[in-house]
């Protein structure tokens, strides 16, 4: 036996992870080969998310831009009120006059707190709502995706994107809507006061916005460029702790606890220099910006006092330009500070829109029509379909299942078989010939009318961390407790439900992990009863249980086959004997088809897959 590869533990970049030979081909949506390039543009990410999402909630919008307009215009009357002030105290124009300009300055620090409030709660309820809006869409979104864009995805990366991209979206829009239009509002009014009081001293301070400017624009593309790849790193950590907690069983058995531990750590102390790298670059904003400022302070100081000495401007209008530019100093500051949140809720929006822009590849036709029939014969006509690597799964395969009837379908593994199940309710599209249910073609009808007529029970039992009544009724969703009951019993499965701990109402844990195979297989089964749909598909429904749990399914099973088309993917040749027929799948193409002693005394395929597991089994 040759010795497996060493595992390699050093974490270089993050790599998408490869879909599985079950994507089908043309289906390129991994979404870290779609984000690759230069990131989008700011004003197309900032133009998709005010005009898909903002539009709904522009009155709000409107009310807080107006409100901030309030407040940021109280403030630039509070810098031009005190002019009056300060001459006033020079000039000793009396008390009278000094408590007029007090009374005035108390009336606007009232209503720009007032605003300042009501602005707040507005901007961050629609900032709030619209990015729940997108974190709403992008589950709608995952919902409607094919099987292959789950292949092509970890659950981790999608995962990272629904709630970490989100989160990350949230703080940045709730922070920036506000401080953003607030600050640029309020700098506009200080620069009109500024301005008004001396146009030249306002130009000479203007010197440092372009160098502003510059460096808050450099922080921003460095700062997006970092959030992008922490985004990513995060996304694989995720996944890697998916992976590592659904697989524990299987770590520990192993002995990899510290494999895995080194895992992380790579991962983490990756997300550590990064974060590291973030906080830096944002903190140089601060000396930068104190720097750039204090020579305009000194500027102003200097020309502006040479002024005041020789008459040319008031005591109380040099006060009013300087408290001015001071005030413009703080929202300056805030927006420069702010930038680095901003890009980093832009590289989140990014990969966000990343996602919500794969489209999936099965969809209704614009003609397509609920399918409605009597006779629920599935035909498998001259079906073709390879995978995404080329290898072709199916080559001219033509099966036909009778209305009520039972038909086998067996061979060796890579044959086609779970193929088939796949196509027929449309997780994927054959590329060749059709598949039929009642003569109609499943492309020509809605799949939602075509998925109510079919249950499915596979191996992998899907069982959700909720009750066992709701797992049930997942096949119909408002089922009474009497249907439920009923399923159950159907299901050989109300014995054991009933000796549960808190009975229907137990919780089975993530993926069923509180019961055993046998017992996840008759909820499941039980699930499939309660949908009582008229085509059931079973692909390998009992080829992970013991014999005695194996006998109880099948019992199970036995009863849900009853009156209904039915497919068989069986592992155990041996529960498929009493088919109706049995098709024999070798290299995606049907060798041989008949019932089981007919298959026996031709001595071909089946003959053989039947002697191998009599001999071995």
């Amino acid at each position: 036996m040759s010795q497996a590869a060493p595992i390699k533990t050093d974490f270089a970049a993050p790599t998408p992870i490869p879909a599985p030979s079950s994507a089908p081909l043309g289906a390129t949506q991994n979404l870290a080969l779609l984000q690759r390039g230069k990131p989008e543009k700011t004003w197309v990410l900032m133009r998709r998310l005010f005009h898909d999402y903002l539009h709904e909630h522009i009155v709000s919008f409107v009310s807080a831009t107006l409100l901030m307009g309030i407040a940021a215009g109280m403030t630039g009357l509070f810098t031009r009120q005190l002019e009056p002030i300060v001459n006033d105290i020079f000039e000793h124009r009396g008390v009278f006059h000094l408590l007029q300009s007090s009374l005035i300055v108390i009336g606007i620090f009232v209503v720009r707190g007032s605003t300042t409030y009501f602005h707040t709660i507005i901007m961050n309820k629609t900032g709030q709502r619209i990015v729940t809006d997108v974190q709403q869409e992008i589950y709608r979104h995952l919902l409607r995706a094919d099987l292959a864009f789950f292949h092509a995805n970890s659950s981790g990366n999608l995962v990272s994107r629904t709630t970490g991209d989100v989160n990350v979206m949230r703080q940045a829009v709730g922070e920036c809507l506000t401080t953003s239009i607030k600050g640029s509002l309020t700098l506009l009014f200080l620069i009109g006061v500024m301005f008004y009081q001396d146009w030249q001293l306002s130009i000479l301070t203007f010197l440092v916005f372009p160098l502003s400017g510059f460096y808050v624009a450099r922080t921003g593309r460095r700062m997006r460029k970092i959030t992008n790849n922490t985004q990513n790193i995060t996304a694989d950590f995720t996944s890697l702790l998916n992976q590592t907690f659904q697989g524990m069983r299987h770590v520990k058995a192993y002995g990899l606890e510290r494999l895995e531990d080194g895992n992380a750590k790579s991962l983490t102390e990756t997300i550590f220099d990064l974060s590291v790298k973030g906080y830096r670059l944002t903190a140089l904003t601060s000396p930068i910006m104190e720097f750039l400022s204090s020579v305009a302070v000194g500027a102003v100081f200097m020309y502006g006092g040479w002024q005041a000495d020789q008459g040319i401007i008031t005591p109380g209008a040099l006060i009013s330009f300087i408290t001015a530019f001071l005030f413009a100093y703080d929202p300056m500051k805030r927006m420069a500070k702010v930038n680095a949140q901003f890009q980093s809720g832009l590289a989140a929006a990014e990969r966000v829109f990343t996602l919500l822009d794969v489209e999936p590849a099965i969809v209704d036709k614009p003609d397509a029509r609920p399918l409605v029939v009597t006779d629920f014969t599935v035909g498998i006509e001259d079906v073709v379909f390879h995978y995404a690597d080329g290898t072709q799964a199916l080559n001219h395969v033509s099966i036909e299942v009778p209305h009520g009837k039972t038909v086998a379908i067996v061979g060796p593994s890579g044959a086609g078989k779970s193929t088939i199940i796949n196509l027929i309710p449309r997780f994927y599209d054959v590329q060749g010939g059709r598949i039929t249910i009642g003569g109609m073609d499943v492309r020509d009808v809605t799949a939602a009318s075509l998925r109510r007529q079919i249950a499915l029970v596979s191996q992998e039992t899907a069982l959700f961390d909720e009750t066992v009544s709701t797992n049930i009724s997942y096949g119909k969703p408002g089922a009474t407790a009497e249907d439920i009951r009923a399923a159950a019993e159907d299901a050989f499965a109300d014995d054991f439900i009933s000796k549960l701990p808190q009975g229907y109402e137990t919780i089975v844990g993530e993926h069923g992990v509180k019961l055993s195979g046998g017992q996840r297989q008759r909820i499941a089964i039980a699930r499939a009863m309660l949908r009582n749909a008229p085509i059931l598909l079973l692909d390998e429904a009992t080829s992970a249980l013991d014999n005695e749990s194996e006998r109880a399914v099948q019992a199970a099973l036995k009863r849900l086959q009853h009156g209904r088309t039915t497919i068989v993917i069986a592992h155990r040749l041996s529960t498929i004997a009493d088919a109706d027929k049995i098709v024999v799948l070798e290299h995606g193409k049907v060798v041989e088809q008949g019932q089981h002693e007919e298959l026996l005394s031709k001595r071909g395929v089946y003959a053989r897959l039947y002697g191998l597991q009599t001999e071995f089994g």
